[in-house]
């Protein structure tokens, strides 16, 4: 709990009410490699926290999934339309690694924003945080050679290739295992 407070105090001002309300709302889970936090075509319930483990959300296009990015800790996860607007999400959330995480229910996300506008701005900004995060990879992705879209990857998971199989990371490149082995090699 103390890395996901310290994640929103970095970000907004956490008053003893508010730590209160954060920890009682908040509630730990513990994943299995291989689960799935949420299945496509369901409502995203819950915004997650990672506390340890690696999680990756992606979608099926023509009968291929296709994975639509990779989370570590310390940060924030969700099918963020399917949340933010509480309709059917077109991704599933799996687990890559057993992990530990933090989830808060839509309703209590909204009470907190509600009840205290410290908390609030911290939605505000986090929900800023991933547009701007999610904007900005995805203006230069369509402009980048296989070669530079993994390396933009790396920029962002120097560590991915240790959690993330190799057929998950060429998916969400969009190039095939083979390419992907290539790239690796002119290294």
């Amino acid at each position: 709990m103390e890395n996901l407070l310290k994640y929103i105090a970095e970000r907004a001002y956490i008053s003893s009410d508010l730590r209160n309300e954060i920890s009682s709302c908040f509630e730990l889970v513990e994943a299995k490699k291989g689960d799935l936090l949420l299945k496509e075509g369901a409502v995203a319930h819950y915004l997650y926290f990672i506390e340890e483990g690696v999680l990756h959300n992606y979608y099926y296009h023509d009968g291929r999934q296709i994975s639509s990015w990779f989370y570590t800790e310390e940060q924030f996860v969700t099918a963020w339309s399917g949340f933010y607007m509480q309709k059917p999400s077109s991704e599933t959330i799996e687990c890559l690694e057993d992990c530990t995480l933090y989830r808060i229910t839509y309703k209590n996300y909204q009470k907190l924003i509600a009840d205290f506008p410290s908390f609030g701005n911290f939605a505000r900004l986090l929900a800023e945080e991933m547009l701007v995060f999610i904007d900005q990879f995805s203006m230069s992705w369509s402009f980048l050679s296989a070669k530079e879209k993994y390396e933009l990857l790396k920029s962002y998971f120097p560590q991915i290739e240790l959690r993330v199989k190799l057929g998950l990371i060429a998916s969400f490149l969009g190039i095939s295992q083979e390419t992907l082995s290539r790239i690796r090699a002119e290294k």
